[in-house]
């Protein structure tokens, strides 16, 4: 598929709509190479993205075809649906599937395997977005989060990078919000990582938005697309 015709494969299944008690992050809306607001150029220099790279993107979604073109020819990326997601809304691996048939992407390979399932190995990168809080959601299982970061750290190459972009929460909140205002606070996240053995190797405000408060959930249209974001960046030490 063309990327033309996967932006409007994607258009349509954004126009029909996904159920807010499961992703917070559909595949379904303009994506990085589309969408300004996603600050693609930012995300990936804060990933230190490079040519060659292996990259695991967990739910995989807007970032896809923007990865697989950081990595070039001589890199791969791994689009992780998990069986969880696909059973909730199956439109997305069919259009993750489609974008394969395109030679431009064909360092792209799609999975769909439940969240506890191991990660391929020696990967530089692994990358959740706006998805990290469904973790702990009840349509995911909920996930075993400490087993998922220690797949994750497993993984990836000695120094490797696992970047985690997600709507914000007020703080001191923890996980309370996370399958309602589809939100998770950052030191929540921090702590769960880090528990895993990674180090702390960077955050980011590129995403932030000091207008919104954290009290409203992700969808709603007075803050979708303008929700208040973290990005962190932890180290798998070596």
């Amino acid at each position: 598929m063309s990327p033309v015709k996967f932006a409007a494969a994607v258009a349509v299944t954004f126009a029909l709509g996904f159920a807010p008690v499961a992703l917070a992050q559909p595949v379904a809306r303009p994506d990085a190479l589309t969408d300004p607001s996603l600050k693609r150029a930012e995300v990936l220099a804060f990933m230190r993205i490079k040519p060659g790279d292996r990259v695991a993107d967990i739910v995989a979604g807007r970032f896809v075809r923007a990865l697989s073109q950081a990595v070039g020819p001589g890199g791969k990326v791994y689009a992780v649906e998990t069986a969880e997601v696909v059973k909730a809304h199956p439109e997305v691996l069919d259009i993750l599937k489609s974008l394969t048939s395109d030679p431009a992407y064909a360092n792209v390979v799609v999975t769909a395997l439940p969240v506890d399932t191991p990660l391929p190995s020696g990967l530089d990168e692994v990358f959740i977005r706006q998805n990290y809080h469904d973790l702990h959601d009840k349509f995911m299982g909920p996930a075993n989060v400490p087993a998922f970061n220690r797949n994750v750290f497993a993984a990836l190459k000695p120094g490797g990078v696992y970047v985690v972009l997600d709507h914000a929460d007020a703080a001191g909140t923890g996980l309370k919000d996370t399958d309602t205002l589809h939100r998770i606070d950052e030191a929540a996240v921090k702590a769960e990582v880090l528990t895993a053995g990674f180090v702390l190797d960077g955050e980011s405000s590129i995403l932030a938005n000091p207008a919104d408060d954290h009290t409203k959930m992700v969808f709603d249209p007075a803050i979708r697309g303008k929700t208040d974001q973290f990005l962190l960046r932890f180290k798998k030490p070596g």
